[in-house]
């Protein structure tokens, strides 16, 4: 895997964990409800979903470290997770907001096409 591929997937994992924080433990906070432009009664009315979420964000990071830590035998591992965290970008541009396409869709495509192309 190339150096760029390698940090892209970096990103895209910590991008994930980052999710997971935001989710699972600062949903009804003010960083959290300032990211997801919640009300308070809307944050705490949502937030075991959200901690839920979260908690899938998390296996999203851990299955894309995961797949670094194995050498050329994590190539179809990485494309995987990557595919999968695509998934989730478009699903959630089409249900949510179109932004996270942007945030979540495109880094997974790039590493995607970069991964594949290494």
């Amino acid at each position: 895997m190339s150096l760029i591929a390698f940090l892209l997937t970096v990103l895209v994992a910590v991008l994930h964990l980052y999710f997971l924080v935001l989710e699972m433990f600062l949903w009804d906070k003010p960083a959290g409800r300032k990211a997801f432009g919640l009300s308070p009664e809307r944050a705490a009315l949502t937030k075991v979903l959200a901690a839920n979420q979260g908690l899938y964000n998390g296996f999203l990071a851990a299955g894309l470290l995961w797949s670094l830590t194995l050498g050329d035998a994590g190539k179809a591992v990485n494309l995987f997770f990557l595919g999968c965290v695509l998934v989730a970008g478009v699903y959630g541009a089409m249900t949510a907001s179109r932004k996270i396409l942007f945030i979540q869709g495109l880094p997974a495509a790039i590493g995607l096409a970069l991964v594949m192309a290494s």
